[in-house]
C-alpha cells in the first residue's frame, strides 16, 4: 500500500475487513482486558506502516487508525499507542540506517516496543518548539538533559525515542536503552487503568553519536507531523469508545423496561440518544478528514494540522459527553463496576487532556485568523 492509495475504494474494502477482524478479536477480551502482544504481532497489526522489506505491511496511517478505533471501542489495554502509533511513527520519519531499520523490524515482529517521548505532558503540548530534551556537546561527547512527563507506555518500552534539540538546535531523536546510566523512567499512575504512562528524566546521559538519529526532510515539519499524529490517534480512540457507548445505550434502552414499556420509547430517552448520535456522527466526519490528511499528506502540511486540531478538540470533548450520558441513561446499573461504563468514562476523560486539551486546540485554530 502507498500513501497515495489511502482514499481508494479498493483499500476501503481492506480496511472494512481489517475492522471486522479487529472488532472480533478485541471484543472477546472485554473492557480493560490485557491484550497478548504476540497475538497482535501475529495479526500483522504491529507492522502495518513498516516497509515490506523490513517485515511490515507497507500500509498507511489510515490502516493503523482502524486498529486504534477498535481498541478504543473495546477499551483495550496494551502499549499500542506509545509503541506503535508514536514509536513506529517516529522511526518511519527518520533517515534510514542499520539501527533504525533493525528496530523497525523488531517492532513489527513484536520483539521490541519503542516508546516515543515527544512532549513534556505538563507544558504546552501544541508547541512544536517545546522540545522536552536537549543535547549538549562537551569534550567528553554528547550529553542529554531534560524530562518528559506522561509519556505513553514508557514503563513498558524496550527502547526510548527521545525528541531532543541537538547542539545546533535542530530536532533529533536520541535512541536509548531505558536502563542507560542517568536515564530514569518512573511510572505515573492515572485513574484510567487501561493506559500506562511514565516520567522520563535524563540527567546527563551519555549519548553515543550512533544513537542520535536525524529526521528525513525538514525536522521542524517532522515534529509537527508527530504531534498531529498523536492528537489524531487519541481522537480516533475517543471515537471508538463513543461508538461503543452509543451502541450499548441504544441496546439497553430497547430491553430495559419501566412502567411496563421499554425506556427507549420515552421521548426524553429518544432525544438523549439522538443527541449522542449527532455528536458521534460529527466526530466521525472530523476524524475521517484528519486521518485522510495524515495518510495522504506530507510533513509540514498546514491542512493536516488544522484537521488534527478540529478532530481532537471536538471528538475528545464529545466522547466525555457521550460516555457521561450513557452512564446516566443506564440508570443505577451505569454506576456499577460490573457495567464497565466507568472504564470508558475514565479513558475518555484522559483522552481529552492528552496531546492538547480541546481549548488549546481551539486556540490554535483561532490563531489562523489573527
Amino acid at each position: 500500500m502507498t500513501a497515495g492509495s489511502a482514499g481508494s475504494a479498493g483499500f476501503a474494502e481492506v480496511r472494512d475487513e481489517l475492522r471486522a477482524v479487529a472488532r472480533d478479536l478485541l471484543g472477546k477480551a472485554g473492557p480493560q482486558a490485557g491484550i497478548d502482544w504476540r497475538l497482535l504481532a501475529g495479526a500483522g497489526w504491529l507492522g502495518l506502516e513498516v516497509p515490506a522489506a523490513l517485515g511490515g505491511a507497507d500500509a498507511t496511517f489510515a490502516e493503523v487508525a482502524v486498529i486504534v478505533q477498535e481498541m478504543g471501542r473495546a477499551a483495550a489495554r496494551c502499549p499500542y499507542l506509545g509503541g506503535i502509533v508514536l514509536g513506529v511513527g517516529t522511526l518511519i520519519l527518520l533517515e534510514p540506517g542499520p539501527g533504525r531499520d533493525r528496530l523497525l523490524r523488531q517492532a513489527a515482529a513484536g520483539d521490541a516496543v519503542p516508546a516515543a517521548a515527544l512532549t513534556d505532558g505538563e507544558q504546552d503540548l501544541l508547541s512544536a518548539g517545546g522540545i522536552p530534551f536537549r543535547l549538549e556537546r562537551s569534550a567528553g561527547g554528547l550529553w542529554l538533559h531534560g524530562r518528559a512527563a506522561f509519556t505513553p507506555d514508557a514503563a513498558d518500552a524496550s527502547r526510548l525515542l527521545l525528541l531532543a534539540a541537538g547542539p545546533d538546535g535542530t530536532p533529533v531523536i536520541a535512541d536509548l536503552d531505558p536502563q542507560a546510566a542517568g536515564l530514569s523512567v518512573i511510572a505515573q499512575p492515572v485513574l484510567d487503568e487501561t493506559r500506562r504512562f511514565g516520567l522520563v528524566t535524563a540527567d546527563g546521559v551519555a549519548v553515543p553519536a550512533a544513537s542520535v538519529r536525524r529526521f528525513a526532510g525538514d525536522p521542524a515539519a517532522a515534529v509537527r507531523r508527530l504531534l498531529d499524529r498523536a492528537a489524531v490517534a487519541v481522537a480516533v480512540d475517543s471515537l471508538g469508545l463513543s461508538e461503543a457507548m452509543l451502541d450499548a445505550t441504544v441496546a439497553y434502552a430497547r430491553v430495559r423496561e419501566q412502567f411496563g414499556r421499554p425506556i427507549g420509547s420515552f421521548q426524553a430517552v429518544k432525544h438523549a440518544c439522538a443527541d449522542m448520535l449527532v455528536q458521534v456522527s460529527v466526530a466521525r466526519e472530523l476524524v475521517a478528514a484528519a486521518v485522510h490528511q495524515l495518510a495522504a499528506g506530507h510533513p509540514g502540511d498546514p491542512e493536516a494540522t488544522v484537521a488534527a486540531s478540529m478532530a481532537k478538540s471536538y471528538t475528545c470533548a464529545a466522547a466525555v459527553a457521550v460516555t457521561g450520558k450513557a452512564m446516566q441513561l443506564h440508570g443505577g446499573m451505569g454506576y456499577t463496576w460490573e457495567s464497565g461504563i466507568h472504564a470508558y468514562l475514565k479513558r475518555a476523560t484522559l483522552n481529552r487532556s492528552l496531546y492538547g486539551s480541546p481549548a488549546a486546540h481551539r486556540r490554535q485554530l483561532a490563531a489562523r485568523y489573527r
